[in-house]
């Protein structure tokens, strides 16, 4: 059986924000291994904010998915222009994040679909440099779908940024 016909897999709309904020506080606990008890109303507004601006301008696609009515998986991506250079004379990206599927139908090709589509969503944009950051659990995922490790990028730590080291 196919699995877009086993399962809805729909693209959100505006209509959908307090969908997509609450699975991306969602998405956020599981990844981090949060609480219910964890204060995430900061993130919460800024993800609504977020959202907001990005489905309006086209910044921004998610895939929600469900199960009937019971949410089971979730898949975003985010495009951004920096300035061109010989590999990317377009200067085009795109960032795949909130990649979520629910324990309960994990190893059933849920993210699979959904990384596939938010791919293709990139590259019907004309976007061909897309990345992301790989948990553990999703390695193998993104690795049998042909994403490679980056081995030039570098990030400055929260420390540095947030500790007044400079």
């Amino acid at each position: 059986m196919d699995i877009q016909s086993e399962f809805d897999f729909i693209k959100a709309a505006e209509k959908d924000i307090a969908m997509l904020t609450a699975t991306r506080i969602q998405v956020l606990r599981a990844a981090n291994g949060l609480e219910l008890s964890v204060d995430m109303s900061a993130v919460e507004k800024e993800s609504r904010d977020y959202y907001e601006k990005a489905l309006r301008d086209g910044s921004h696609a998610t895939y929600l998915v469900f199960d009937a009515e019971l949410f089971v998986g979730a898949g975003g991506i985010s495009f951004y222009r920096v300035m061109p250079t010989f590999h990317n004379p377009s200067g085009n990206k795109a960032y795949i994040m909130n990649m979520y599927t629910h324990p309960d139908y994990r190893r059933r090709g849920i993210a699979s679909a959904v990384l596939d589509l938010l791919v293709k969503e990139a590259l019907t944009r004309g976007v061909e440099h897309i990345s992301l950051e790989a948990t553990s659990m999703g390695r193998p995922l993104y690795t049998k779908f042909g994403f490679v490790p980056m081995k030039d990028e570098m990030i400055l730590p929260e420390e540095f940024v947030n500790g007044g080291k400079l």
